[in-house]
């Protein structure tokens, strides 16, 4: 009897079975979301077959490779890293610098990416999991992850400026919300700022429409994550009850 193709073969499957896009995200390759694209552009087989049909389940006796990489799903791992300045936040760059993945070189054997981003200048708390059910969740708009931000100027706050920030700021892809604000430094020159957006260099770009550059941005909360007995440049693993609570919040 011919073996069906893998198009060809049923969603539905036993529970010890496991989706496609979960085992690649496991595996540490990529989030859930990005996993669909390579097994809609033809990159992953399946005992020797192409797949392209998002859903497909897999067996734990299935090959499953891509490119020339055989896949199994790993325990899941939690990092949080204190990150320095002029570490880029990708899992390689092609111009050589040094990436967050070259702090937790030593940290597991599992591969890992961050959740989110911190531009190259932007020190402070970065996740790194291969759990990419959570990291998709947590990266959405939609659960409102609270990162709380220290902020220091080149020049002292002034009133009619942080009531504009308390107000909203409209940038031109929309108008920036905080969720609290509040002048750190008697100079007025550090704020403390929480936001659950996440666009691209926000925080920067909200300071430069105001006419400020920021010469210091440090993340010092993310979640119910802080740097408490974590230096720069350092790393620590999750504890079982942290791991709890963000799944709680996504």
């Amino acid at each position: 009897m011919q073996k069906p193709s893998p198009k060809a073969l049923k969603i539905a499957k036993p529970l010890s079975h496991m989706r496609l896009n979960k085992l690649i995200s496991n595996a540490g390759i990529c989030p859930r979301r990005a996993a669909d694209d390579l097994i809609q552009a033809g990159h992953i087989t399946v005992n020797g077959q192409k797949v392209t049909t998002l859903g497909y389940q897999v067996s734990p006796t299935d090959t499953v490779k891509y490119q020339s990489q055989v896949l199994k799903p790993k325990p899941p791992t939690y990092i949080l890293v204190n990150k320095p300045k002029d570490y880029i936040t990708t899992v390689r760059d092609p111009q050589g610098r040094k990436t967050v993945l070259d702090l937790v070189k030593q940290a597991a054997t599992a591969r890992v990416y961050p959740i989110g981003r911190l531009d190259r200048n932007t020190t402070g708390l970065l996740l790194l999991t291969n759990d990419g059910q959570l990291a998709q969740k947590l990266a959405h708009p939609s659960k409102k992850i609270k990162k709380v931000y220290e902020v220091s100027l080149d020049q002292p706050i002034r009133t009619a400026d942080f009531k504009a920030i308390q107000d909203g700021v409209a940038l031109t892809d929309g108008i920036v919300q905080v969720d609290e604000l509040a002048i750190v430094g008697a100079d007025r020159k550090v704020l403390g700022i929480a936001i659950h957006m996440g666009k691209n260099r926000i925080i920067r770009r909200l300071f430069e429409q105001l006419g400020y550059q920021i010469t210091k941005l440090d993340r010092v909360l993310y979640a119910s994550l802080t740097k408490k007995n974590l230096p720069r440049g350092q790393w620590r693993f999750l504890t079982a009850k942290e791991v709890r609570y963000l799944k709680y919040l996504a």
